[in-house]
């Protein structure tokens, strides 16, 4: 009788060990899956700033290129008034082609704030998914270790004052990590 209570106390401590193997495993897997979430986020912030960068720098560009035209189109200014009026209407028409040609910065922004808002969108729902699975995983423990006290046999627990190890290895605290 005693040995078989041993015996069962030994396969029940084996089991508990096995199951809290698995939970570190899956707890280690859902923490390094935090951390790529997170690198993701710094590189697709990085390029964002990259792409503003290249943004700014077309628009310097842009100013720059008009004052240089509008210089030269001074200094190729004549004295008479038809040839003013010929240059006036040149430059018109290289501002018209410039404005239509440059992307229009409010349709530029408005694809900036979509491309934000899905990034937003998918690292949310990562987010919620990896919350999700912790939660199981600390609901995994917490039945686990419940599972493991009812699953003893009465006789074993009467003839033992001491409670199953399976007890004594896991807590009903909540989970260390924060959520």
């Amino acid at each position: 009788m005693l040995v078989s209570s041993m015996m069962i106390c030994s396969c029940q401590k084996q089991e508990s060990t096995a199951q809290q193997q698995q939970l570190d495993q899956r707890k280690v897997e859902l923490d390094a899956r935090e951390e790529a979430l997170a690198e993701r986020k710094t590189v697709l912030d990085g390029r964002e700033k990259t792409l503003d960068e290249r943004q700014n720098a077309l628009d310097q560009r842009e100013k720059a290129l008009a004052q240089k035209e509008g210089a030269a189109a001074n200094a190729r200014t004549n004295p008479t008034d038809v040839q003013g009026q010929t240059v006036n209407a040149e430059r018109d028409s290289i501002t018209q082609q410039l404005s239509a040609s440059a992307p229009n910065r409010s349709q530029l922004e408005a694809q900036k704030a979509q491309k934000e808002s899905g990034r937003q969108q998918q690292s949310q729902r990562e987010l919620e998914e990896f919350k999700a699975e912790r939660e199981r995983v600390r609901q995994l423990k917490l039945t686990g270790a419940f599972m493991a006290g009812d699953s003893a046999n009465p006789a074993a627990s009467t003839t033992s004052s001491t409670p199953p190890p399976a007890q004594e290895d896991t807590s009903a605290s909540p989970s260390q990590t924060p959520e």
